[in-house]
This record gives C-alpha cells, sequence and structure tokens, in this order.
C-alpha cells in the first residue's frame, strides 16, 4: 500500500529488535523514520524535530507511553499510536482516553502497522476532507471553520487531536443529521473490530469537552439515544 512520501514517524521502544524490524518497514514503505529507546530521548528528538506521527510502545522503563502521550497530548497535536502487550478493553481505552488516536495490540503484523498509520495519515487535515459547508458552524463562543478543518474561540484556536479533526469534519458535513456508531468507525478509516462503540464514545467525550461548556449536557454534540451522535448547531 502506497503512503504520502516522506511522512516522518517516530518509533519509540525500548527493544531494540522491533524498533530496528520496523525502522527498516516503514522506510522501505515510504517513510522518514526515527528512533528512540525510551520517552527520555524521544522527547529530546521532540524539542528538535517535529514528526507527522508518534509510535510509543506503553511498556518501557522509566516513564512509560502512556504517561508520556498523556503529557505530549497537552501540548501537541501530533498523532499517536500506542503499541501494548496488553490486549485487555480496559488498557485500549486508558491509551484513548490519555489522548491517543489509535492502539495496537502486540504481537502484530508489520502490515497491520502501516494499514493503521495510512488510516491516522489520512484523517489529518492536509488529507482529502469530505466537502466543505460553505459557511463556518457556531455552537456558542464556539467556531468551527469548515473551509480550513479548524476550531476557534474567540481568536484563540482550539487544538484538536488528528481524530478530534475528522470528527468535526464528519459531523460538520452533514450538521443535524444523526451519524451511527457504526458510520463513525468505517469514515474513521476502522474496521468494526478495531474500534468499539466504546472506543467512540471515548473520542466523542474527548471532543465534547473541546466545544461544550458543560461536557456532562451536551448541547451541540447530542448522543441519539440508539441511533447514534448528532452535532446540533446554533
Amino acid at each position: 500500500m502506497t503512503t504520502e512520501p516522506q511522512a516522518h514517524l517516530l518509533i519509540v521502544d525500548d527493544d531494540d529488535r522491533i524498533r530496528l524490524l520496523l525502522q527498516k518497514f516503514l522506510i522501505r514503505n515510504g517513510f522518514l523514520v526515527t528512533t528512540a529507546r525510551d520517552a527520555a530521548q524521544a522527547r529530546r528528538l521532540l524539542a528538535g524535530l517535529e514528526f507527522d506521527l508518534l509510535v510509543l510502545d506503553v511498556m518501557m522503563p522509566g516513564e512509560d507511553g502512556m504517561t508520556l502521550t498523556r503529557d505530549l497530548r497537552a501540548r501537541l497535536d501530533v498523532p499517536i499510536l500506542l503499541l501494548t502487550a496488553r490486549g485487555e478493553t480496559d488498557s485500549r481505552i486508558e491509551g484513548l482516553e490519555a489522548g491517543a488516536d489509535d492502539y495496537l495490540v502486540k504481537p502484530f503484523e508489520p502490515k497491520e502497522l502501516l494499514l493503521r498509520i495510512n488510516a491516522i495519515l489520512r484523517r489529518l487535515p492536509a488529507g482529502r476532507p469530505p466537502p466543505p459547508v460553505a459557511r463556518p458552524i457556531h455552537l456558542g463562543p464556539i467556531r468551527y471553520d469548515t473551509e480550513r478543518g479548524e476550531l476557534w474561540q474567540g481568536d484563540d484556536p482550539v487544538r484538536l487531536t488528528a481524530t478530534e479533526t475528522a470528527l468535526m469534519r464528519i459531523f460538520a458535513a452533514r450538521p443535524g443529521e444523526v451519524v451511527t456508531r457504526e458510520r463513525l468507525v468505517t469514515e474513521l478509516g476502522r474496521s468494526e473490530g478495531q474500534a468499539t462503540a466504546r472506543a467512540i464514545d471515548v473520542q466523542i467525550a474527548r471532543l465534547r469537552r473541546k466545544i461544550e461548556q458543560d461536557p456532562a449536557q451536551p448541547r451541540y454534540l447530542q448522543t441519539v439515544r440508539g441511533a447514534g451522535y448528532m452535532l446540533a448547531p446554533d
């Protein structure tokens, strides 16, 4: 499968063999790849370089991938994919709540990682978004620029992750229309086995914290019981 040329990835894993294997595989598939053996080295690289996507191992000595994800997400909107040996649902949900865009359970086939990376990169604003709505969408004090795929509060931009950007594009393309969880799974580029209803709910909850005055009682991104979600702008 082809990829956008020269997207720059950072692979962070304490296993030398896995780092080398993934680096060689992803370079062969058109990426520029930098590696780090732990969170400390990753932080030094992030201080001087920009990356299109981070692949972080969860179980690392010292600072683990989950903690690193939470800290980075507070400051950066770069997409993050977590690698975890723990396949339990709670661990996967914890990763999404920490701010990851996706997760992959070890052991995995390198091709599956490639597919996940491509799916995340396609969700970035530079990809092919759905046709924009002509006018901006207003959600109380929040304004969504449909052409640029940007969220604003007054003159201040509201930082969105790649997945949150994709969700806003999906909902903004059909305001007032119910979007099912199944449709969200499809449009986010995941198979049903890769994105449970609970995982979608986590992403929706994260987005609500950025557009709702009271996320516990959403006014603009509503839950339609038994059907899905609906964006209800002013």
